[in-house]
């Protein structure tokens, strides 16, 4: 099968994919409450069923990547979906929380190997010029996904109890593990002795679980508590160790064509700052309507709305102002847009129309998503050959931490009053200001859009295939 024939199975793979992580993500926020009553749960416990999993995949992207490179994406997804969903129908049938957390840890190692994936496949199907559109309608449908999840959660939990999201997700995880069947992709070309550098594994594995650990803890600990500061500096300094290991490593865990790449990462930060000022702002508003204005649920669901409705229709534009204007002007721009609506957010009060709150978070919508197509485009068209998978993995582990970092910026400058409106410009403004920082590794980004490949030319991508070859 041709590299063009094979397109369509692999966005489809793609997209499936990312599109059960995220509803999953958000479904369980839902089902957070009766999952309490059921099993007799702590506040703890509970919070621990998504830490456990956010641990988890956080600290294995990178891992899981570099496998995915080495042993084929299609595969990693393939175990990925099929054990994604088998960890969703252990903790369906849990008799304890303690299960769920254990449960919960299983499906984010599987949800890890199956991320990186999603993106890799892109790489190997879409040549540089025309890996916008793709990657545009996986955004779009990550929103939506991330969008219709407490819906659906809700009607499931009203109607068949908690258990039901987790059951929800093995048939889907199936369908998904039949259709990457379709996929066919070039088996990497395996060089050096293949074994992964289990020290430099080991550093990665256990500073991200320490810093994804601290940045959790912050809203219940808070910035200055001896526990905090202890887990932050242990993880700076477990950081500065694999950067040191990295170095002198045979087989780095991060090759060093990635490492040096100026547009790879410059887009990781990118996301990183971008996706922590959405997230933190989202977590602010949250709090400000329901414990402030005393919107229910759903009301304060249908005030956030236009964030969802303009990250759907605002990747297809992205995907064309990407293709047109290039990825600095691109990002710049969507950069743009999210430190206004952050700055929007931060003036409203009681008193305020809804229209002003309308366009804050349409200004958020519309400029996440031009930032998440434009350095998703960035890190999957600019990886060199046979890094595809690990380029995903630092991606996707951005896209893990920045929530995290700024939900504790968000929780750390408003401490007990999160609710409260006087508090609003207090939490706000710090997070506009990190979404601001974001403009310059956005101004590092090629100022040109990647460049057509002429007919009957190969795309660098398409020679590395030609290379390895195809499977049968």
């Amino acid at each position: 099968m041709s590299t063009a024939a094979r397109r369509p199975f692999a966005l489809l793979a793609s997209v499936s994919g990312a599109m059960i992580v995220a509803l999953d993500g958000t479904i369980l926020l839902v089902a957070q409450p009766g999952l309490r009553r059921d099993l007799d749960a702590s506040v703890a416990q509970v919070q621990w069923t998504s830490t456990s999993y956010l641990i988890a995949v956080a600290t294995l992207l990178v891992v899981a990547g570099r496998l995915g490179d080495r042993y084929g994406h299609a595969r990693l997804l393939f175990v990925g979906v099929l054990g994604f969903g088998a960890a969703s129908t252990g903790i369906a049938l849990a008799p304890t929380v303690g299960w769920v957390i254990a449960l919960r840890a299983a499906q984010g190692v599987f949800g890890a190997l199956l991320q990186p994936a999603t993106l890799a496949l892109l790489r190997l199907a879409y040549p540089p010029d025309r890996l916008g559109t793709p990657i545009a309608i996986r955004t779009s449908a990550i929103a939506v996904a991330a969008g219709i999840g407490p819906v659906l959660g809700g009607i499931l939990v009203q109607h068949l109890g908690w258990r039901a999201v987790f059951w929800v997700n093995a048939p889907v995880a199936l369908v998904i593990a039949v259709l990457t069947l379709a996929v066919r992709t070039p088996v990497p070309e395996r060089t050096g002795s293949g074994r992964l550098d289990l020290a430099g594994t080991a550093l990665l594995t256990v500073a991200l679980a320490v810093m994804v650990h601290a940045l959790t803890e912050v809203p219940g600990r808070g910035w200055t508590a001896g526990s905090t500061l202890l887990e932050l500096i242990g993880g700076l300094v477990l950081l500065t160790a694999l950067v040191l290991h990295e170095r002198h490593a045979r087989d780095p865990i991060v090759p060093r064509a990635v490492a040096r790449s100026v547009p790879v990462t410059a887009a990781m930060a990118l996301l990183l700052v971008i996706s922590a000022g959405l997230f933190g702002a989202l977590f602010r508003a949250t709090f400000y309507l329901q414990d402030s204005l005393r919107l229910a649920p759903l009301a304060t669901g249908l005030r956030v709305l236009p964030l969802t409705a303009l990250m759907v229709l605002g990747a297809p534009v992205a995907g064309a102002a990407l293709r047109r204007y290039g990825p600095r002007h691109t990002a710049i721009a969507g950069t743009a847009l999210v430190v206004v609506g952050i700055a929007q957010l931060s003036r409203l009060g009681p008193t305020s129309p809804w229209p002003s709150m309308t366009l804050a978070f349409a200004a958020l919508g519309a400029g996440f998503a031009t930032v998440m197509v434009t350095a998703t485009g960035t890190v999957v068209g600019d990886a060199p050959p046979g890094c595809a998978g690990v380029v995903g993995g630092l991606k996707q582990t951005a896209m893990n931490i920045g929530p995290s970092l700024g939900i504790a910026v968000a929780a750390g400058a408003t401490g007990a009053t999160a609710g409260s409106a006087s508090t609003m410009c207090l939490s706000l403004l710090p997070l506009a200001v990190l979404a601001l920082l974001g403009l310059i590794p956005a101004r590092l980004l090629p100022r040109h859009p990647a460049r057509h490949v002429p007919p009957g030319q190969p795309a660098p991508q398409e020679r590395a295939v030609a290379e390895v070859g195809e499977r049968p």
